[in-house]
């Protein structure tokens, strides 16, 4: 019986592709690079924001001027998180019954935290989140299991009785390195087929599908 879910954010709960894409693209439209469409966005997201601009910059880009686009990249987003970003059909349906079943929820993102929050407050802001963490200091990034079973005994529980939703190789990662059940949302970023391959336990089509696996319906 599982006690807690443990959610991915992008591409989990929330669409935010568009919006990434906007943010990171406006910082290297201004400088002449060339841009990304929203299939190779899929692929960059799930390892930190950081992450996604050396992937975006070409090649042998330099360093210092890579960093420059991360900070204005990361604070257009900051300014324009929810302009097109919205809850996958379902999501706002499953948090809902998870709330009346008292059941503990949490949110583990590779995003930055205050950028976490905004997305979250502005979606979710009803939804009672026992914990949201993102990318911040004293954690290192998923797949590193630290932050999973840290929220875990926030929680007052042992891994094996959280379930953790995500849509990536990343996500399915985490939760085998924590000892989780791994549970792929195929509605995601990446896709049924990436999750089978990182062994997910179980792949779901629609948000609504958790809810038997928590022995919920």
């Amino acid at each position: 019986m599982f006690k807690a879910v443990i959610f991915d954010l992008d591409g989990t709960l929330a669409d935010t592709i568009h919006d990434i894409a906007a943010a990171v693209d406006a910082s290297l439209s201004r400088r002449g690079l060339p841009v990304h469409g929203i299939p190779a966005y899929k692929l960059m997201v799930g390892k930190g924001f950081a992450n996604l601009v050396r992937q975006a910059v070409p090649a042998g880009f330099p360093p210092e001027a890579t960093e420059e686009i991360r900070r204005e990249a990361s604070a257009f987003y900051a300014a324009h998180p929810l302009d097109r970003t919205k809850a996958y059909p379902g999501v706002d349906e499953l948090l809902a019954a998870l709330a009346r079943a008292s059941l503990p929820m949490a949110i583990l993102s590779n995003k930055p935290q205050g950028l976490v929050e905004l997305v979250v407050d502005g979606l979710f802001p009803k939804a009672g989140f026992d914990q949201v963490r993102g990318e911040g200091p004293g954690f290192p990034r998923k797949p590193d299991p630290a932050s999973a079973l840290d929220l875990a005994r926030r929680l007052g529980l042992a891994a094996q009785e959280v379930c953790y939703l995500g849509d990536s190789d990343v996500d399915m990662e985490t939760a085998h390195n924590a000892g989780m059940l791994a549970v792929g949302a195929a509605w995601g970023f990446r896709g049924a087929l990436e999750l089978s391959g990182a062994g997910a336990d179980r792949i779901i089509a629609a948000p609504l599908e958790l809810l038997p696996i928590l022995g919920l319906a």
